[in-house]
């Protein structure tokens, strides 16, 4: 048993009332150990994801004195959010139980047809508040859309490698069921379900593809042979989030990182909103191939580019409203860009942004943002009338008075267009795009939601839920009822 677990499963013991399943290692706990077994292993994995971390923590203890981040130092080093690709419903099922387990509910539909991109997408991660305090770990989980891809042959193809494997090993099939029936895991369990979950997401070094299948898929689309060639759902990236990934960017080129030309979303603003990205380009990694004869052991060597460094600055939530002007002001800046490189799209993006208030006053009372209300100590001065305290007025006047402040509530989700930006950066090969037919949007979030086996949580309710619940705590502490 590590000592991380002994700790967690003792500090357990002690929070947890006897009749409570005593003794049960808490989900948020859990959640961080098999993020941190996560990022050790996509660190041997990957060595220069371990030279990013070193840059994005150097970057964050300078920043952080001066950043308007309502989120802690420890909070930051601590985040990560990571991707795998799914190929089968009944993967994505038994994702969704993993996650589960670890505290982490399927957030939010993505689209990434428009994109070129044959598959959707849910983010497995904590809801409450006071998880996502202590380890907002995020996983950008997408799903194959086999409807999308016209090619009969590569369709047949990628479906019969995907039935024909199987990522989860037996023991862990074995735990997660104990962990449901219980309620939880006791230590013992929890490094066994920790140690066997991780090898789902580890890479494969030896493909469950001939070389020939795998050339047949990539010619099709490269993210069909990622998805269907190998063995396990091997993590793409796993993603640091800095205070400011301009200095990240400049400084991972610096180092010789093969660094994406741009940063993907809204463009950097004195009160950021919603999400920044960016990353190193994808390795070319080594991959042994079978041969096509079926008695054969010998191993035919190639190579895979699909995992990449990816990080990331978080900013506001915005509202419905502010989403509404963030898509608009996309939208815009694409068509005025079309035709420039990367430079001319970075300053289009920025005038057109100019539009979005960069005001925190500004942001707030036009409904664009969503905040968190806190009580600063101060009681209820005589002129503001307290049976009106819960009219939009009234708060407005306990906010200017200093009785009640109000900070960002941060983005935990994340961007379709981003995403896919960040993919196709990172595919090696080019896409059939005609043979996928992809040339409108085509969502199916309730596809989606029959894959899973539950409902997708929509953000804006915990968004939107949290702010109220900051108000009414703070209501509730000067008396005010609702």
């Amino acid at each position: 048993m590590s000592p991380m677990i002994q700790s967690m499963h003792a500090s357990e013991a002690n929070r947890l009332a006897p009749e409570h399943n005593a003794g049960l290692v808490d989900s948020d706990d859990l959640r961080t150990a098999f993020a941190i077994a996560m990022s050790q292993m996509y660190k041997n994995e990957v060595p220069l994801y371990g030279d990013l971390i070193r840059i994005v923590q150097g970057v964050n203890k300078e920043a952080y004195s001066g950043s308007l981040s309502p989120d802690s130092l420890d909070r930051l080093t601590l985040e990560r959010h990571g991707a795998i690709r799914l190929g089968l419903p009944e993967e994505l099922r038994t994702v969704r139980r993993l996650f589960s387990i670890l505290g982490m509910k399927p957030v939010g539909y993505y689209d990434l047809s428009t994109a070129g991109l044959p598959m959707h997408a849910t983010c497995f991660r904590p809801t409450a508040v006071t998880s996502l305090a202590r380890n907002p770990f995020r996983v950008f989980t997408t799903l194959l859309r086999p409807e999308m891809i016209r090619s009969e042959e590569a369709r047949d193809l990628a479906m019969g490698l995907l039935r024909r494997r199987s990522i989860f090993s037996d023991e862990l099939m074995q735990v997660m069921g104990i962990a449901e029936s219980q309620g939880g895991l006791y230590a013992d369990e929890a490094e066994v379900f920790i140690r066997e979950a991780i090898k789902t997401f580890c890479w494969a070094p030896v493909a469950a593809a001939t070389a020939q299948e795998y050339q047949v898929l990539k010619a099709q689309h490269p993210i069909l042979a990622d998805i269907a060639c190998f063995k396990t759902a091997h993590i793409n990236h796993l993603t640091p989030r800095t205070l400011n990934i301009t200095a990240a960017q400049k400084a991972m080129g610096e180092e010789g990182m093969a660094v994406k030309d741009r940063i993907e979303g809204p463009p950097a603003r004195r009160w950021p909103v919603l999400l920044r990205q960016t990353s190193f380009l994808a390795l070319e990694e080594a991959i042994k191939f079978q041969t096509c004869e079926a008695e054969s052991s010998v191993l035919v060597p190639g190579s895979h580019k699909a995992r990449f460094g990816e990080i990331e600055e978080r900013g506001a939530a915005v509202t419905p409203s502010g989403r509404k002007l963030y898509d608009e002001l996309l939208v815009e800046a694409m068509k005025s860009a079309q035709g420039h490189g990367p430079e001319a799209f970075d300053e289009i993006l920025e005038s057109t942004f100019k539009q979005f208030p960069d005001d925190w006053d500004r942001l707030r009372k036009q409904g664009l943002v969503y905040c968190e209300y806190q009580h600063t100590g101060k009681p209820i001065p005589d002129n503001i009338i307290q049976e009106e305290s819960n009219s939009p007025s009234t708060i407005e006047k306990l906010v200017e008075a200093g009785v009640l402040r109000t900070v960002p509530i941060t983005y935990e989700d994340f961007l379709p267009f981003s995403a896919a930006g960040i993919f196709q950066s990172n595919l090696s090969g080019k896409s059939n795009s005609s043979e996928l037919g992809l040339n409108e949007a085509a969502p199916d979030q309730e596809g989606m939601e029959t894959a899973l086996g539950v409902r997708i949580v929509d953000p804006d309710d915990l968004y939107s839920a949290a702010q109220q619940s900051s108000l009414q705590t703070c209501l509730s502490r000067l008396g005010v009822s609702m």
